[in-house]
């Protein structure tokens, strides 16, 4: 507990006396100091007691000595202490008068106490009140300690913690999501500092801040855990009041052991990273029987249902999203895709994998890419459900339970950064400015439909299937039930695709460009109806006869058969990619 001036006033051998200010000797003393400067207050930190004889204070002088005690109370000196019997055989009356005008505690000291006998009492207490938040923080630290060595681990921990504070204290994880509260009711209160939880994580750590719970009284303190430069995580504590000494000792000892606790999980994620990218290879490689025996426990539950293949890719421009290969240093890699793979192995696999534990990954996926791994395995933890992910590179390929709630969280992850992105754009089009297209925030996912372990090769091909549709069209997430679903048709946006259509088309446009008859419109008109003469003929409003006679120009033009079914698809293919551009002709009559 702090020294107070009324414990000065109880200690016997002071012998102090209370002359004004008797309701404020509640407040804590800082120190004692002695100044017979007229004005000392450049000198003061505040909470000292102030120790004065008048040596050249006039505190005759009502005037004098009212300034004085003013400004000294206004520089926060807690008290003062008038040596009687030096300067002044009693305390002067203005002396007394200033001091209750400002409620300021004012002590006479005995002729017989020395100033140094009250410094050393404050030193002491000082001393004391040091060494019992010393003992008490070495004490939380090993209650601590205890408690996240326990079964309940970070659970008990946090209760642990919360009880010594007085307060509440609540983690969170790298996605920033609230794994763990204490009291129960501190859930609901640290679920709305999630703004302030995303901005700290964004910092580099370590990094700390304060801040206030709008809705209640509590000051709330958020310290990131890590040993990196990126937060693997968050500690909150809310108090009623700033933490003291003990509290802070307290506070450091939980960052330190939730953060070794982390890495700790790391450690154990190492091991598990080797045996997801083994288990992955395996299932590539039509092996369901070997994966399901390598998995064990860890990956069993999520081979035994139907699951769905995730492959993301962060996108050029992406921080991170480098070259297949890159990864931090000291992350352990195991190619899973070498010469001679089956067909749909992963081309550079890294040896990363999620169980139930948090994430753990090389920083060559990107940051979009961690943020979505984060939110799969910030969901799939909460639910107790497994996860497999492997980075490939700037890819990230994730084995999810079908409708469980990692999968869940994938696309509701990939529908705000597609909202996102849709204001950015919108934003941007209010501003005049065109910028190049593609995934909200440099990303693109594919999904498989949901299979088993024996048709994990074919799910992987569906995943980097719909994963293409997902950049061609500029979207976040694509199923691969939607490409099977749509049509091929928007499959044609792409520029190689249109340079072969107009190629493939030029000779018969520069044909009608003479205005020797209307062939690219003849045979669009003659496709669309299946060869069928009469029908064709009437669309264009002419004779079949005339329609048969552009069809064999058609042929002599291009050198190429229409009786031949390929000839035919790729006209169809590329009348239907140069639509957007092809002038609409307008049948001309009989030739």
């Amino acid at each position: 507990m702090p020294h107070t001036l009324a414990s000065l006033v109880n200690h016997t051998a002071l012998k102090l006396t209370v002359l004004a200010g008797e309701e404020r000797l509640d407040v804590p003393v800082r120190w004692a100091h002695a100044s017979e400067l007229i004005d000392p207050v450049p000198y003061m930190e505040g909470g000292e007691l102030l120790l004065i004889t008048a040596l050249k204070l006039d505190a005759e002088d009502p005037e004098a000595t009212r300034r004085y005690v003013r400004r000294v109370a206004e520089a926060g000196v807690v008290g003062l202490g008038f040596a009687v019997g030096v300067n002044y055989e009693d305390v002067p009356r203005p002396l007394v008068a200033a001091a209750r005008e400002q409620g300021l505690p004012l002590l006479g000291v005995p002729r017989r106490t020395p100033f140094i006998a009250i410094s050393k009492a404050v030193s002491a207490a000082v001393a004391a009140d040091q060494y019992r938040a010393v003992t008490a923080g070495f004490e939380a630290q090993r209650e601590l300690t205890r408690a996240a060595l326990s079964a309940e681990g970070p659970a008990d921990l946090l209760a642990r913690l919360a009880a010594h504070l007085d307060g509440w204290a609540a983690l969170y994880d790298a996605s920033g999501a609230v794994v763990a509260a204490a009291p129960d009711w501190a859930a609901r209160r640290a679920a709305r500092l999630a703004e302030d939880v995303a901005r700290l994580r964004e910092r580099p750590a370590p990094a700390s801040s304060v801040v206030s719970d709008a809705e209640g009284d509590d000051r709330v303190e958020l310290q990131s855990l890590a040993t990196g430069r990126r937060a693997r995580g968050v500690l909150a504590v809310g108090t009623g009041a700033p933490l003291g000494t003990a509290e802070r000792y307290a506070v450091h000892s939980a960052v330190a052991l939730l953060t070794l606790t982390t890495e700790r999980s790391r450690a154990l994620q190492d091991a598990e990273q080797r045996l997801g990218a083994a288990v992955l290879k395996m299932l590539l490689a039509g092996e369901p029987d070997h994966a399901r025996a390598v998995a064990g426990r860890l990956y069993g539950g999520l081979l035994d249902a139907p699951f769905r293949m995730v492959v993301a890719e962060a996108l050029a421009g992406e921080e991170g999203g480098g070259p297949a290969g890159s990864s931090s240093a000291g992350t352990s890699r195991a190619t899973a895709g070498t010469s001679g793979s089956p067909a749909g192995t992963p081309r550079g696999a890294a040896s990363t994998s999620r169980g139930t534990a948090g994430p753990s990954r090389g920083s060559g996926t990107g940051g979009a890419l961690d943020a979505l791994a984060d939110a799969m395995d910030s969901a799939a933890a909460r639910t107790g459900e497994a996860v497999l992910a492997v980075p490939d590179g700037g890819r990230l390929i994730v084995l999810v339970a079908d409708g469980g709630a990692a999968a869940d969280a994938c696309a509701s992850y990939a529908a705000q950064a597609e909202a996102r992105a849709g204001a950015q754009a919108r934003t941007r089009g209010r501003a005049g400015r065109t910028e190049p297209g593609g995934g909200g925030e440099g990303l693109a996912v594919g999904l498989s439909a949901p299979t088993g372990p024996a048709a994990a090769a074919n799910a992987y091909r569906q995943a980097e299937q719909a994963l293409s549709v997902a950049r061609r069209r500029g979207r976040v997430l694509v199923e691969h039930e939607d490409v099977a679903a749509g049509s091929v048709l928007p499959l044609l946006a792409d520029d190689a695709v249109r340079a072969f259509a107009d190629g493939l088309l030029r000779a018969l446009r520069e044909h009608d460009a003479t205005g020797r008859g209307d062939l690219v419109a003849s045979l669009r008109a003659w496709l669309a109806r299946h060869g069928q003469w009469d029908a064709a003929a009437a669309d264009l409003g002419v004779h079949r006869h005339t329609l048969r006679y552009r069809m064999r120009r058609v042929e002599e033009i291009l050198g190429r058969s229409l009786d031949d079914a390929d000839v035919r698809m790729e006209l169809w293919l590329a009348l239907k990619a140069t639509s957007s551009n092809a002038s609409a002709a307008q049948p001309r009559g009989e030739e």
